[in-house]
């Protein structure tokens, strides 16, 4: 049975970078392991329209404004060091960055897309002078389920699909498993080991929203410093406006490759800093304790789980703005009231506002999205908070949190299913 430390390990971790080409270096990383480091002759990966979507224009840490998966997957074949996971990178020099730049102006290194794969996918194989190896994650971005070395299987987690059946579900797949009310009631496990981890989570986001609003730096469209323009005093129109700079800040910085580590959210960075920082924003100006803060994240992170678990760790669907947006509204909601049915309505109100963005792939103007999947959690929060219900079923609302949570997925799924293709079609016209 799921618990509140088992969940927290899986789903809020530390990422370096966009976790998209963070799972395509790690994939080429744990390939490059099998082969004892012999001389690299091809680089490939092949992977899901999404992977290839959100990893096509957003930057790579360490490497001073470069974007994009092959210059991930070049770099997770030269310094990837798979026992780091999703920070794989983070020991990236000067040096590496030109060495592969070098393999791929060879033509060594390519990155294609599998249109009939959806999710998280990539399966990376490294050709060496006396090795041929591959690696295959699935599902999430740090599930390896196959290493291979000359054709020979050296690891397979899933040997069936019976065994798979058989095995412990997942977190993801026990989540999904869950109602909403039985998962949020984890946060009453939580104890002083986990709220010290919580707020390692706000530090870390905290830390890459500073870097986007230093006057020094230059980081994407700098919609952060924009936004950060209208704060201009200690009161609630000033503190929305606050929590939209931050949030929008960590993600301009995060998006142009800063090398920092993020705190991630159902596998996404950005989702992590939709679903802390407006909530610390808040608890900060609201003088709340450092327990009452940590459970109100916690709840976050796991109504941002609970609809990802539905719709698809990568979806049509923007999932900052969204998923870790409701998060962010049930967050709030619960940190200002207790109130956990109020903080079923202020999710009903912000999936309502903003079901319809779709995601177009990581890069800078996903601060823009970020910002608004921010502000607008604080919205919905304000509405919860009056106390008034929805008239539900409307719209795509169900009848319960349940409900909605799958016609989200009904929507993204399936009626938005074909816009991932559209998209690569557009991005491959450039190429």
């Amino acid at each position: 049975m799921l618990n509140i430390k088992d969940f927290l390990k899986s789903e809020v971790v530390p990422a370096l970078g966009c976790t998209e080409p963070g799972a395509v270096a790690l994939a080429v990383a744990r390939a490059r392991k099998e082969t004892n480091y012999d001389k690299i002759k091809q680089v490939e990966a092949l992977v899901s329209a999404n992977i290839y979507k959100n990893g096509y224009a957003v930057g790579i840490p360490g490497t001073k404004g470069l974007k994009g998966n092959v210059i991930a997957a070049a770099l997770g074949a030269l310094c990837g060091n798979c026992d780091y996971g999703l920070e794989s990178l983070k020991c990236c020099s000067d040096s590496d960055v030109e060495k592969a730049l070098q393999l791929i102006k060879e033509g060594c290194v390519a990155v294609s897309v599998d249109p009939k794969r959806t999710g998280i996918y990539v399966k990376a194989t490294i050709i060496t002078e006396q090795h041929s190896s591959e690696c295959t994650i699935e599902e999430t971005h740090t599930n390896i389920t196959k290493i291979a070395l000359d054709g020979k299987t050296t690891f397979l987690k899933y040997e069936n699909f019976l065994k798979k059946d058989s095995e412990k579900k997942d977190i993801p797949a026990q989540i999904r498993s869950m109602t909403f009310r039985e998962l949020s009631q984890l946060i009453d496990e939580m104890d002083q080991e986990d709220i010290d981890y919580i707020f390692k989570g706000i530090e870390m986001n905290m830390t890459m929203a500073q870097l986007g609003l230093d006057s020094s730096s230059n980081f994407g469209l700098e919609v952060g410093k924009a936004v950060m323009k209208l704060v201009t005093a200690n009161n609630l129109p000033s503190l929305l406006h606050r929590v939209k700079a931050y949030s929008a800040a960590a993600a301009d910085a995060r998006m142009s490759g800063a090398p920092l580590p993020i705190m991630s959210s159902a596998g996404s960075g950005n989702h992590g800093i939709t679903a802390i920082l407006p909530i610390y924003i808040v608890a900060d100006y609201c003088n709340k304790s450092r327990k009452d803060t940590a459970e109100a994240i916690a709840l976050s992170h796991l109504t941002t789980s609970f609809l990802k678990s539905r719709i698809g760790r990568l979806s049509p669907i923007c999932g900052c703005t969204v998923a870790a947006g409701a998060g962010a509204a049930a967050g709030i909601t619960f940190l200002l009231s207790k109130d956990f049915h109020k903080a079923e309505r202020a999710i009903e109100i912000h999936l309502s506002n903003l079901v319809g963005m779709i995601c177009d792939g990581a890069k800078e103007t996903c601060a823009l999205k970020v910002g608004t999947g921010a502000y607008e959690a604080f919205m919905a929060a304000l509405m919860a908070l009056q106390g008034k219900d929805l008239d539900v079923p409307q719209g795509f609302l169900g009848k319960t949190l349940e409900e909605t949570a799958k016609n989200l997925a009904i929507l993204s799924n399936e009626g938005m299913g074909h816009i991932d293709s559209i998209l690569i079609e557009l991005l491959t016209k450039y190429l």
